[in-house]
């Protein structure tokens, strides 16, 4: 109920802003990753690129993406049930797998370095290495608000109110969104390589 606030006096509904102002920041982030990888497909087309597999660990940082946001979404339902003991741990969870993911990517970059493919030796790897390191950053963003989040688990009282509520649903949204983001760059970037 707290997604939508009717107006009554002109019939329209209306999202609530700090919703409304997450998908503006993912929107605005979604493009900025829409023009890396369009200056990824110009550069490549200019030449002077090397050629290489994507090592298999990001392949593994992906499952571990996917199964936290898997796990978030478990923690937000069953907050919802007041579930207590359910929701802190999954949420805990959700924040261990988050911090692992970002250490998935860094040995993915330690990776690439063993291969042959250090930063700044060709456009192709550092593109890898820029791609894959803004996203952690944003990564690193959505684990900042899951510390938030836990940090509510477990010092406020176990309530369902709107405002919890609304916070919970735009961390899982924004989380959501960085699992979305990680597929559509993994998918991108084994289709060029």
């Amino acid at each position: 109920m707290n997604d939508v606030v009717v107006n009554n006096t002109l019939g329209r509904n209306k999202i609530h802003p700090k919703k409304f102002a997450l998908w503006v920041a993912c929107g605005s982030i979604m493009m900025m990753f829409a023009a890396l990888t369009s200056a990824y497909i110009v550069r490549r087309a200019g030449g002077n690129w090397l050629e290489f597999q994507l090592p298999a660990i990001f392949t593994y940082n992906t499952i571990t993406i996917l199964a936290s946001s898997l796990s978030l979404h478990l923690s937000y339902r069953a907050f919802l049930r007041g579930n207590s003991a359910a929701y802190k741990g999954l949420l805990l969870v959700t924040l261990a797998l988050g911090l692992l993911f970002v250490g998935l990517q860094y040995e993915g970059w330690t990776q690439l370095e063993a291969m042959g493919v250090p930063l700044r030796l060709n456009p192709s790897g550092d593109f890898i290495y820029v791609i894959s390191a803004v996203h952690a950053a944003h990564v690193l963003g959505g684990i900042a608000t899951l510390i938030v989040a836990s940090l509510h688990a477990f010092t406020l009282p176990n309530k369902v109110t709107p405002a919890r509520k609304l916070r919970f649903q735009l961390t899982f949204t924004y989380w959501h969104f960085v699992d979305f983001l990680w597929l559509y760059l993994l998918v991108f970037l084994m289709q060029q390589s």
